[in-house]
């Protein structure tokens, strides 16, 4: 009889404990982008990617808990590319996403278009995705760590 107590107490420690962790996982609150000046990289990187990647860019940002795949440790993308950051690279990723999510978390966004509607009706709206995706990129290349 003893048994069966502390067997039903254990799992009914289990059912709480579970249970409570279901109602503790994070989840990510879609919200449109803000406008942000396309000059600023790093104004870009602290509104548009600093939740997901972290202050620091190494992956550890409020919303990776909620996210199925750890955030790419962006101050390392030099050294996991040989000693040279992969300025074309990211700037496609920027703009079009993963090409292939097996080597990258397909939860994240694709900022071409989300970016690219800050600036409709200006007179150059490509222009300006150009210059907001060259900023962030050029961010990002100034983040790095050996």
């Amino acid at each position: 009889m003893p048994n069966r107590i502390h067997v039903a107490f254990v799992a009914a420690m289990l059912a709480t404990a579970a249970f409570g962790i279901a109602q503790t996982t994070p989840i990510i609150k879609q919200v449109p982008v803000r406008p942000t000046s396309p000059a600023s990289g790093k104004l870009m990187y602290t509104t548009y990617c600093a939740v997901c990647h972290g202050v620091d860019g190494k992956g550890a940002g409020p919303a990776a808990a909620a996210l199925k795949d750890q955030p790419t440790n962006l101050v390392q993308l030099s050294r996991d590319n040989g000693g040279k950051f992969p300025d074309a690279h990211i700037y496609s990723i920027l703009q079009f996403g993963m090409e292939n999510p097996a080597h990258g978390s397909a939860d994240m966004p694709v900022w071409g278009p989300a970016l690219r509607s800050l600036d409709r009706g200006s007179p150059s709206p490509d222009m300006q995705e150009h210059q907001r995706l060259a900023n962030l990129t050029n961010y990002l290349k100034s983040i790095q760590q050996q």
